[in-house]
């Protein structure tokens, strides 16, 4: 491992900086579909600029444009060292927008419809996504996590991961299966950022960069002090946070891509990660 790659699991090497496909079919979830073309090509360009880990669900995108059928038209066949990391546990509800659970029972089929829509014959890693855009805490996962190990053992799934939880869900989950990634909203759980640190699990915040969202002032003056923009700085600062973290920030726009990748070259020194977690 260096500072710029992280084992996964501790067999399956990828670089720390990866890219989120939730933006690849429509910018928000209630927003109007994107071109299929700008996807494709915004999928090639990443794994031409060194992406190996890319992060999608099954529920991202609408009608005929969705992500995983994007990343199938686009890159398969795949790369050996490719790693496409997917969730199940939402189902969308009737306005288009994932805010139902899927019940044990129904996991399967989720799994198995994204083998099929990614054309794997084992999906690499899998979260279970625990509850709607709130944040983590109360209801017991144990039961859907099962669902999903026994899935593992029977080689549909080769990683498993766990979305929007607490510490207890956190640790209910590593009572039943082995746990290689956590994906939440923020880092500032610091407990359970430890936690993954020390058992080399990582630690993967969705919406990287805010959502679209960034803090100008908290962002834009070291940006400006180090010729970068405010989100290769939030980037490089999430990176820095431990060796645990990666960052998967996602984009429909070349520009923005490649503007995104170019955080990995950016060196934060003391000052500026001080002045940036405040």
């Amino acid at each position: 491992m260096t500072i710029n790659t992280f084992s996964l699991g501790g067999d399956l090497t990828i670089n720390r900086l990866g890219f989120g496909a939730m933006r690849l079919a429509m910018g928000t979830f209630d927003g109007p579909t994107r071109a299929p073309e700008g996807g494709i090509a915004v999928l090639r360009r990443a794994v031409e600029l060194g992406v190996n880990h890319i992060d999608t669900a099954g529920f991202y995108g609408r009608g005929a444009v969705r992500a995983n059928e994007l990343i199938r038209t686009a890159l398969s066949p795949y790369r050996d060292d490719l790693v496409i990391a997917t969730k199940v546990g939402p189902l969308l509800g009737p306005d288009g927008v994932p805010s139902e659970q899927a019940t044990p029972a129904q996991l399967r089929g989720l799994v198995e419809a994204d083998l099929r829509s990614l054309g794997l014959d084992r999906l690499d890693l899998v979260y279970l996504r625990v509850g709607g855009m709130s944040g983590p805490g109360g209801e017991s996962i144990a039961e859907r996590f099962a669902a999903l190990a026994e899935l593992r053992a029977q080689g549909l799934i080769r990683h498993l991961g766990v979305s929007n939880v607490d510490a207890a869900q956190f640790a209910e989950a590593r009572a039943i299966a082995p746990v290689a990634a956590v994906q939440n909203r923020r880092t500032s759980d610091m407990g359970l950022l430890a936690e993954c640190e020390e058992a080399s699990i990582a630690y993967v915040p969705y919406f990287p960069l805010g959502g679209g969202l960034l803090d100008a002032e908290q962002f834009g003056k070291v940006a400006a002090r180090l010729g970068a923009t405010s989100a290769q700085a939030a980037i490089a600062s999430l990176l820095a946070t431990s060796p645990s973290t990666l960052a998967i920030p996602g984009t429909g726009s070349l520009a923005h891509l490649e503007e995104n990748l170019a955080a990995s070259d950016l060196s934060l020194g003391d000052e500026d990660l001080s002045e940036l977690r405040g």
